[in-house]
């Protein structure tokens, strides 16, 4: 699909050059209508230079002259015959270069808190390389007795949301429980109710009430 190039900057052009409306103009710019009202009071876009559609090639004269005659005509976008821009695709996270020195500290975090990570996810969480993950690993990094372990979201390096998933996918993998998850704690075992018997032995320290009456009748039949 074609889309327009530097949008606001050719609804300057439009809102200095043409009579369009500020919808006409919106909607052809893909702005809102308010957005287009700021730039013709010059409240927005300030020191933005205008840029002629129609010499861009992506609108004609005729078509703008048709639109103003009639406010409820929409502009159409001619179809361009140059490439368009590929929409850029997510690739390897930008780190400012501040924040790369904090990167084996992170590493050395995730390593502690979270085993369960490997090489590759580590390197897609943080952005950093699979031989800076086996040196802070093995110990064998040049800044090994200084580094601390901190967490990478503290950092700014990865966001919580992103860090929660690289872990529920990693044990997921292993087959192990989303962290937090634990069994059920075994439930203890209820005593049985004693006999009435054995209630009536306990009352009296142990003594058979019972053998003792048997053995008293037979005594007294004597």
């Amino acid at each position: 699909m074609a889309r327009l190039l530097m949008p606001k900057a050719t609804a300057v052009w439009l809102v200095e050059n043409t009579t369009l409306s500020f919808e006409q103009i919106a909607e052809f710019c893909s702005l809102h209508p308010l957005e287009v009202q700021g730039i013709a009071d010059g409240e927005v876009a300030i020191g933005i230079v205008g840029l002629d559609p129609v010499a861009n090639g992506q609108v004609t004269m005729d078509e703008i002259e048709r639109a103003q005659k009639d406010p409820t005509l929409h502009l159409k976008l001619l179809r361009q015959n140059i490439p368009q821009p590929l929409p850029r695709t997510k690739g390897p996270r930008y780190t400012p270069v501040s924040k790369r020195q904090d990167k084996p500290d992170a590493v050395a975090w995730l390593v502690r808190h979270h085993p369960e990570l490997g090489d590759a996810a580590i390197a897609r969480l943080i952005g950093t390389t699979k031989s800076t993950i086996a040196a802070v690993r093995d110990r064998t990094h040049w800044n090994s007795s200084n580094l601390k372990p901190r967490d990478p979201v503290l950092l700014g390096l990865c966001t919580q949301t992103d860090l929660n998933a690289a872990v529920a996918r990693a044990r997921k993998a292993l087959g192990k429980p989303p962290e937090g998850d634990t069994p059920p704690a075994p439930v203890p075992e209820t005593p049985a109710e004693p006999t009435t018997e054995a209630k009536d032995r306990s009352m009296l320290g142990g003594f058979d009430i019972a053998a003792f009456m048997q053995k008293s009748g037979g005594s007294s039949g004597s």
